[in-house]
């Protein structure tokens, strides 16, 4: 490009005082590797520029961006200093090879254009200078960005059209997860590492035994195996490193469908409303199974069938606590065993559980559906205590006719626990002796001469070494901690622990998420209301096969108003009071015939004695009156009054402060009051003397 002539040229002296910025860029490190003169031809730009009258002082190269996309102003460093120093008014010319360079998106291009209007910058490309201050270079720059975005848009769509159609046949080549490997002719095929199997079908085992990602995790770190994986850095064949157990990598394992044997594209979308500045790759969605784009069954070798691939999937979705979305979510530690599926019986919603006292000990389910949606009260409250009590005893029932076969099942389960830790154990062994001879063939393959390579040699060879006597110390270490030599009495002893379903249930090593957990293989869920009968819960339990049963028990109350059998209470002790029992005794035939308290505890004298006060009824006397002595010879207060020759009411008094002794079974009940001969001399003595 000629300097253009000065009756036509929109270059001032105003302009050349300024700096001249040369925009250079390519959209990945691919083209800049492969396509050399591309950005050869847009750096000779900086000729054209001295051409134009700028000193080569005064021309400033950009080439920030080399290897970003033009897609977006986010993340290229290169285009955001040139805004900048275009608004500082210290640019007077961008020059770059196309529009496409500079922006592939029409905000950014626009931008770019207003702000090189408002301090007067001059744009050129390969052909011209452009004065976005005149509105017909205006327009023409502005349909270069239109179509720089469209030429952007018809490249894309003829790209991913292209990949979906070779989706279709499942020949477009993903990344494969580190369990499967690809050969050289393009067929797939397992991991030939027996350890990279082992631990992999092992992570599909335990989830299945354990339920949840995180116990897969603990299980991991606690019998410290690492898992593999295979970084995609660099170019092919990538290296299987060795990396702790984390609930992200465990979670990569179980959702990958290849794993399944299935070819699957499509399984993530970008939600522009969901990304964050400053992070390229946020705002993918990973979208539902049943809205993949391409899924090609029996395409892979898989390590599971996709049967047990959509249980796993549907078990971590269960184990997301979400009760608006129906998931009851895995079972924790709470004290609280219904927790997560316990519905309401009267508007079918899951209970929320709230605990209360020192470190939770109490815990109480509640529902506020009404309460969280529409304003309104809750729609029950109750103690979880006693309704758990309840589930319990009736699931320990139901399990009893299968206790021989859970024994067996318990033996067989540790014996196969223990020979897959093993084989995890001797996998990693046989791999560290593999490797430290092959340091031993590098070693001995070095010419003796050669120091400084055999030195080197010899070292890394020392270290494999050092691993190899390291892992056998721990896997000694292992085997004598969990030695499993099982005697004919040591298999009696579990049968007989697991005959005995309670022991085992109530046992310390059973944790509560571990009860909460045998609960649910039993049951599917429970529906509870408190409002149905005065005083009493009804539940209903909803059982794994299918069946259903309801029950029925009288809860705690703080008051009798809404005692379950206030009515038949109440006549009975008329009754019994009727027959002359006495305080004690009632509360024993009410025990004997199965009453309880508001609190469902037994009754005792001092509990008839506040229930014959709330229904205003007096303590029974013997023959309707109080005999002058009892049957152990001390004396009723009537008769200790006749015999000293006071009144009752004094015989109280002397009781209160101590000068003579009485006592009584419990509040409520006559007096027996302990009188010696002597006692009562002494007493009608001083009574004399006082009226003389």
């Amino acid at each position: 490009m000629n300097r253009p002539e000065a009756a036509f040229s929109p270059l001032t002296a105003e302009h050349l005082a300024r700096w001249a910025e040369v925009y250079v860029r390519q959209s990945c490190i691919g083209q800049v590797r492969r396509h050399g003169e591309s950005t050869d031809l847009q750096y000779q730009l900086v000729e054209q520029v001295v051409a134009w009258g700028w000193p080569r002082d005064r021309i400033h190269v950009v080439d920030n961006d080399l290897g970003q996309s033009g897609t977006s102003a986010e993340g290229r460093k290169g285009f955001q200093y040139l805004l900048s120093q275009i608004a500082l008014g210290r640019v007077g010319l961008v020059v770059s090879l196309d529009a496409s360079r500079l922006a592939r998106k029409n905000s950014d291009w626009h931008r770019l254009l207003e702000v090189c209007a408002v301090f007067g910058t001059l744009i050129a490309d390969g052909e011209r200078l452009y004065d976005p201050r005149v509105y017909g270079d205006r327009m023409l720059l502005g349909l270069s960005g239109m179509m720089s975005e469209a030429e952007l848009h018809s490249l894309k769509l003829r790209l991913q059209n292209g990949a979906r159609n070779k989706a279709k046949r499942g020949e477009l080549r993903v990344a494969l997860p580190v369990g499967l490997t690809r050969l050289s002719h393009g067929d797939v095929v397992m991991n030939p590492d027996e350890e990279v199997q082992s631990r992999l079908n092992l992570v599909f085992r335990k989830l299945k035994e354990l339920g949840t990602g995180c116990a897969v995790v603990r299980y991991c770190r606690r019998e410290d195996l690492l898992l593999p994986a295979r970084p995609l850095r660099g170019p092919a064949p990538h290296d299987i490193v060795w990396q702790p157990a984390t609930i992200s990598r465990v979670l990569d394992i179980l959702k990958n469908p290849a794993y399944a044997g299935v070819y699957a594209f499509g399984q993530t979308v970008r939600d522009p409303t969901r990304r964050k500045g400053g992070h390229p790759h946020s705002g993918i969605v990973h979208l539902p199974i049943d809205k993949w784009d391409i899924l090609l069954h029996n395409v892979y070798p898989g390590y599971i069938t996709w049967e047990e691939f959509l249980a796993n999937q549907a078990r971590l979705a269960e184990n997301q606590s979400c009760f608006q979305k129906d998931k009851s979510g895995a079972p924790r530690e709470g004290q609280a065993l219904l927790q997560g599926v316990l519905r309401c019986g009267r508007c079918g919603r899951r209970m929320h559980v709230r605990y209360a006292g020192d470190d939770g000990r109490y815990p109480a389910y509640i529902c506020r559906s009404a309460e969280s949606e529409y304003g309104g009260s809750s729609c029950q409250e109750l103690r979880g205590r006693d309704l758990d009590a309840e589930v319990e005893r009736l699931v320990l029932e139901a399990l009893a006719p299968d206790r021989v076969a859970i024994a067996l099942a318990a033996l067989e389960e540790l014996e196969q626990e223990y020979a897959s830790l093993r084989q995890q154990w001797q996998l990693r062994l046989e791999r560290v002796q593999y490797e430290a001879e092959r340091a031993k063939r590098q070693y001995s393959t070095v010419e003796p001469e050669n120091r400084l390579v055999a030195r080197t040699l010899e070292r890394q060879w020392e270290e494999k070494l050092r691993e190899v006597e390291k892992v056998e110390q721990e896997y000694g270490t292992w085997q004598r901690q969990h030695r499993l030599e099982m005697t004919d009495e040591d298999c009696r002893d579990i049968l007989a622990l697991g005959e005995d379903l309670p022991k085992v249930w109530y046992a310390p090593s059973t944790t509560l998420a571990d009860r909460k957990q045998i609960l649910r293989l039993v049951i599917q869920d429970v529906l509870v209301d408190r409002e149905r009968e005065k005083g009493k819960v009804w539940f209903q339990i909803n059982w794994q096969t299918g069946a259903s049963s309801e029950h029925w028990f009288v809860r705690r109350l703080h008051s009798y108003d809404e005692h379950a059998e206030l009515e038949a209470l109440e006549q009975r002790v008329r009754e019994l009071l009727a027959g002359q029992k006495k305080d004690g005794e009632i509360a024993e035939v009410l025990n004997a015939e199965g009453f309880r308290t508001a609190r469902y505890q037994p009754f005792k004298s001092v509990t008839v004695y506040a229930l014959r006060k709330r229904w205003g009824l007096p303590a029974a006397r013997v023959n309707g009156f109080y005999p002058m002595r009892w049957e152990d010879g001390s004396y009723s207060v009537p008769g200790a009054a006749s015999v000293i020759g006071v009144s009752p009411g004094t015989i109280y008094n002397w009781i209160n402060s101590g000068r003579i002794q009485g006592h009584r079974a419990s509040k409520g009940l006559p007096w027996k009051v302990v009188l010696t001969e002597g006692q009562i001399a002494a007493q009608q003595a001083d009574r004399a003397q006082k009226r003389s």
